[in-house]
Formats: C-alpha cells, sequence, structure tokens
C-alpha cells in the first residue's frame, strides 16, 4: 500500500492576485492612513521651516543693520581724534604764548619731580 500524497504545484493559503485578498482594502486603507499622515506632517514641517527662516532672514537684517551703522560711526572716530588733537594743541599753544616764563618754570619743576622719583 502506497501512502503517498500527491503534492500541490501552488500553497493553499496563498492567493496570486492580491486584488481579491480579503486583507487587502485594510492594507489599502493603512497605506492611505500612513499617506496622509505623512503628507501632513510635511505640509507642518514645511511651515515651520519657513518660519524659522523668516525668523532668520529678519536677524540677519537686523544684524547687519546695526554692523552698518558701527562703521559708520567708527568711520567718523578718526576724523574726531584729529579735530581734538587740534583743539588742545592751539589750547596749549595759547596758553604757553600768554604765559611763557610760568609754563618753562613749570616744566622745570615737572623734570626735577619726575626725575627725583625715578632715582627711588
Amino acid at each position: 500500500m502506497d501512502r503517498t500524497t500527491p503534492l500541490s504545484t501552488t500553497p493553499s493559503n496563498t492567493n496570486p492576485n492580491p486584488n481579491t485578498n480579503p486583507a487587502s482594502p485594510r492594507i489599502e486603507t493603512v497605506a492611505q492612513t500612513a499617506h496622509k499622515v505623512v503628507d501632513t506632517v510635511a505640509d507642518k514641517t514645511t511651515a515651520q521651516v519657513d518660519r524659522l527662516s523668516s525668523t532668520a532672514h529678519r536677524a540677519v537684517d537686523k544684524t547687519a543693520g546695526a554692523a552698518t551703522q558701527a562703521a559708520g560711526w567708527a568711520s567718523t572716530l578718526p576724523d574726531q581724534a584729529m579735530e581734538a588733537q587740534t583743539r588742545l594743541t592751539e589750547s596749549v599753544c595759547t596758553s604757553i604764548r600768554a604765559r611763557p616764563i610760568a609754563t618753562v618754570a613749570g616744566a622745570l619743576v615737572i623734570g626735577y619731580l619726575i626725575g627725583r622719583i625715578a632715582r627711588l
């Protein structure tokens, strides 16, 4: 007695046509839901990136404006220093011309004091 059974070429639990599979509509629904979630997240992320980009652009613009103002202010410093030096020189010259002997005597006293301090 032969106890062998004929082998089937296709398993009985697989279906070659996925559209007729009873789980297929559920898979499609899950896939569509996943697509919607991904699209929603992408939209929200894009909006957030746009907001962050806008904020960064405003910060760069403010910084550039402040740097331009600082550069303009710094460029006037040499002129202001020259004007201050000129005023001080004119003031000292006027004072020396008004009292030349007192200026020379004061310079001698200051020189003597500095020499004494240097010896210590």
